[in-house]
């Protein structure tokens, strides 16, 4: 089952697809996509975030694989719904998207080990972590302005349930600009997969329902400016449209 969360006229409603650009709410009402405002698909707990866990991504870096988890953490304020605008501060040289693959947590895990972490997930959906390379001290950790701005973020439309993705380590990844692909990938390419993580995560901390895990993108990064379409797709789970604005001229959802 595919679920999305939208504000509309002053109350969130979870939602479900009608179609290709069409969603549903629970009182049967039928809207075009572009007419709700999309929030993220789930209330987000503590957001994880994996660097350079595409073995392609890091030789595209000029790094080799790393050898432990390079893990780092995001706050809410950097997530923003579907349709939303992103500001690209105007004095950055360089920014890019970064398609991943987003594991929401559905119940408590502390010490899961790899075999069972399956049990502990929720579900699936798209991310897109924008990151402002200007600002990058340090691959391995980067700094607050580089990942942590508001709406950097894009998450979603759909959290697809688990039971609905067979295998999570078999999945297509896609980027356009404008049009254009630029960057494809499969999550078999990751260095630490997904039940991997679920494992280590949890011996470190307790994991909640809500926390999110975002597992890294693969090579194929460019460039994006202010006016810039940006899409990122993964197989099964969702299509996420997302436009870069002007920081200068700050505006809160896509028309």
């Amino acid at each position: 089952m595919k679920r999305g969360r939208i504000y509309l006229n002053g109350a969130v409603h979870e939602v479900t697809p009608d179609g290709d650009s069409r969603v549903k709410l629970a009182d049967g009402r039928s809207l075009d996509e572009r007419e709700v405002h999309w929030l993220p698909p789930v209330e987000p707990g503590t957001i994880f975030a994996l660097g350079l866990n595409y073995a392609d991504h890091a030789r595209e870096l000029a790094f080799k694989p790393p050898e432990t988890p390079l893990v780092f953490l995001k706050g809410p304020n950097s997530l923003v719904g579907h349709r939303a605008l992103t500001p690209r501060p105007a004095s950055a040289e360089y920014m890019h998207y970064e398609c991943e693959l987003a594991v929401v947590i559905g119940k408590t895990a502390r010490n899961v080990r790899q075999e069972d972490a399956y049990g502990y997930i929720a579900g699936y959906t798209v991310a897109n972590d924008y990151a402002i390379r200007d600002y990058l001290e340090n691959y391995y950790r980067p700094n607050l302005r580089v990942k942590n701005r508001d709406a950097c973020t894009p998450i979603g439309p759909w959290l697809v349930d688990a039971a609905d993705i067979p295998d999570p380590m078999d999945l297509a990844l896609s980027t356009s600009v404008n049009g254009k692909v630029t960057q494809r990938g499969t999550t078999r390419d990751m260095v630490f997969s997904v039940p991997w993580l679920v494992e280590y995560l949890s011996s470190i901390m307790t994991l909640s329902p809500g926390d999110i895990i975002l597992t890294g993108t693969p090579e194929g990064l460019a460039n994006v400016v202010a006016g810039d379409e940006v899409i990122t797709e993964i197989e099964g789970i969702g299509r996420l449209v997302n436009t870069l604005a002007d920081d200068r001229h700050p505006v809160t959802s896509a028309a």
